[in-house]
């Protein structure tokens, strides 16, 4: 709100007055202003507006450099008679066949082709995430842009005709942008209360999990391999009853899906524990970074443009700005830092090659420590930093919002900041984190 001085004219931001009239004038335009953003926030969301512009902005994700290799004759997709392009086009994204999890609950785009005897198949590393159904039409994918968040594509199953990928214009976002993804186009791991037929029972509720879910309510239409001592999932297990009730006895500490359906049909036989904890945490940690990414970008434009309103420096960030960016930071910050995350009260471990894989990318400091080192006793990681802190998406983050993150990720690894939020880190916890950065992110050079 602008106070007025008794002469009918308000301080500018250096000092000038305005007044009583050009007050007028601003004061429709800026009704004018809000009243168009409202209008248009509930015609479309404000990410398929400037400055995002999230369906006609150019991405340049992992898929889309596929595609532009295959176009260019750098690279050729081989169909495999039983699987068609999928080992190929995971060999040229490099997605390790051991991130394979299978989800048998009907919860995706080809959900007539899902079922407890035809699980989906999903890959993924870093950046990019590969759904393949058994007879499907299409591959799916979901890739990390950094810029623009999660895009969605699709590849055809057909020998009929050179192998394209077509970017999804906007039905996916119908699940993937939600407030389950953080409010933007980005990625989600439910688990729900599945029938014999792979329906899940909405009735029963649903869960959207990470690092902070309880582990009782993982899995849920998931099959799940690998041990897991005392602790009990919902994966590998249907709801037969009305009264949704789960024997999560019977699905516990499974290291053979065979009993369930042909594993042959896959390439692995697994659905490894491992995989499926990281997994939950890299997507909702990709989500908090895009989160951050888009809020900053969107405060900084309306910043900007109230500034022309009211004549002020172009580049003048608003307190209302200011506050925006700062809430996303501290955001980041939780999932980094892996604040409020669930303790393992017994030992997790997989059964496929995944947990040596998924270590073994490094980056490693003099003392071969990484971020990737997982613990899997009492907590997910040993070192409790997520590795994509190296990712794209990190490192292109709003210079705004990136300084804010790093400042405040400094001052609490240093042991400067001792806020309650961060009290699950001890000293020693914060010294190796932080000589392990040092050694391995150029940010902390």
């Amino acid at each position: 709100m602008v106070s007025l001085h008794s002469n009918g004219a308000a301080p500018s931001a250096h000092g000038r007055s305005i007044t009583a009239a050009k007050l007028r004038v601003i004061s429709g335009g800026l009704f004018c202003l809000v009243f168009w953003m409202a209008s248009s926030a509930s015609a479309q969301p404000d990410f398929e507006r400037p400055p995002i512009d999230y369906l006609n902005a150019e991405v340049n994700d992992p898929v889309a450099k596929l595609a532009k290799r295959i176009e260019a004759g750098e690279v050729a997709l081989n169909s495999d008679p039983k699987f068609g392009y999928l080992p190929s086009v995971l060999e040229a994204l490099d997605v390790p066949l051991s991130s394979q999890t299978l989800v048998f609950s009907k919860t995706s785009l080809q959900l007539h082709r899902i079922s407890p005897r035809r699980p989906r198949a999903l890959y993924f590393n870093d950046d990019v995430y590969v759904g393949y159904c058994q007879h499907g039409d299409v591959l799916e994918f979901a890739s990390t842009d950094a810029k623009q968040g999660a895009i969605f594509y699709t590849l055809s199953q057909s020998e009929e005709k050179e192998p394209e990928f077509v970017r999804d214009r906007g039905g996916c976002l119908s699940c993937h942008a939600s407030s389950r993804t953080q409010n933007v186009p980005g990625f989600l791991i439910r688990s729900v209360f599945a029938d014999a037929a792979g329906r899940p029972k909405l009735g029963s509720g649903t869960f959207t999990t990470d690092h902070t879910s309880p582990f009782d309510e993982r899995w849920g239409g998931w099959y799940v391999t690998g041990s897991h001592g005392s602790m009990r999932h919902m994966g590998n297990v249907i709801c037969t009853d009305e009264a949704h009730e789960l024997d999560r006895e019977s699905g516990a500490n499974q290291d053979d899906l065979g009993e369930f359906f042909r594993t042959d049909s896959y390439l692995t036989p697994h659905s490894d524990i491992v995989a499926l904890m990281v997994l939950e945490h890299q997507t909702q940690m990709h989500n908090a970074i895009t989160a951050a990414n888009f809020e900053t970008r969107q405060a900084l434009h309306q910043s900007y443009q109230m500034n022309e309103l009211l004549e002020r420096e172009p580049d003048f960030i608003s307190e209302s700005a200011t506050r925006r960016i700062e809430s996303s930071a501290d955001r980041v910050l939780k999932y980094l830092l892996m604040c409020d995350e669930f303790a393992l009260t017994d030992s997790v471990a997989g059964t496929s090659t995944f947990a040596k894989e998924f270590a073994s990318m490094g980056p490693r400091d003099s003392e071969q420590r990484s971020l990737r080192d997982l613990d899997l006793e009492t907590r997910l990681f040993r070192y409790p930093c997520s590795y994509l802190i190296y990712s794209d998406s990190f490192t292109e983050l709003p210079s705004e919002v990136k300084a804010r993150v790093l400042e405040k990720l400094k001052s609490i690894l240093s042991g400067d900041d001792q806020s309650e939020t961060y009290q699950h880190l001890s000293d020693t916890m914060r010294r190796e984190i932080l000589e392990i950065l040092k050694a391995t992110h150029p940010d902390f050079q």
